[in-house]
């Protein structure tokens, strides 16, 4: 490394942390797209979150330590030419390198989002709008069949009645599921 020879000290500073950050950031990017790069592999001693919520990720990580030192060394590094006071670099580049850190949890956060579940359950069609497939009997006397859309799909479901009989494409509120299986419905 002889272009660092004839730099200031505080620049080489820089450029000692940003290049070997620079090359285990590529390693754990090109591992992550592999497949092997899912948990740091070192375990701490304690739990990063903080504040008792649950957190997407450790706050005190080896990954997190590479993101603050990569937006700091090479914030450091391009700034160090256009501002010349040097604690004013060293303050900018500890923001940018915090910045880096809180855009990673925003990042994997969003991609948290993409994992929701969407596990069908009776349970979360109480209270919901359905419409009347095949006639439901009145005064729990037979069953009947409505259609109800929860999260993006629409499902066929057993329904029954405690008053009179609903015709067929009736609009009906479901109110709660009995035996497991069937839902209790009234007619809007």
């Amino acid at each position: 490394m002889e272009f660092l020879d004839g730099l200031d000290p505080q620049l080489k500073l820089f450029w000692y942390i940003a290049i070997p950050v620079s090359l285990v950031f590529v390693l754990q990017t090109i591992l992550t797209f592999v497949g092997s790069g899912g948990s740091d592999g070192i375990e701490a001693d304690f739990d990063g979150d903080l504040d008792g919520a649950e957190a997407p990720f450790q706050l005190f990580s080896l990954r997190n330590l590479i993101n603050f030192l990569l937006g700091f060394s090479w914030a450091g590094i391009s700034f160090y030419t256009i501002i010349p006071n040097y604690p004013l670099i060293l303050l900018i580049s500890l923001v940018i390198g915090f910045a880096f850190v809180y855009s990673f949890f925003l990042i994997i956060k969003q991609i948290q989002k993409l994992g929701e579940d969407n596990t069908f359950r009776l349970e979360k069609t109480l209270n919901k709008i359905a419409d009347v497939y095949l006639a439901i009997p009145g005064n729990m006397q037979g069953k009947g069949k409505i259609m109800v859309s929860l999260n993006g799909s629409v499902r066929e479901l057993d329904a029954m009645t405690e008053k009179n009989k609903i015709e067929t494409n009736a609009t009906v509120r479901i109110l709660r599921v009995e035996s497991g299986n069937i839902l209790i419905v009234e007619k809007l």
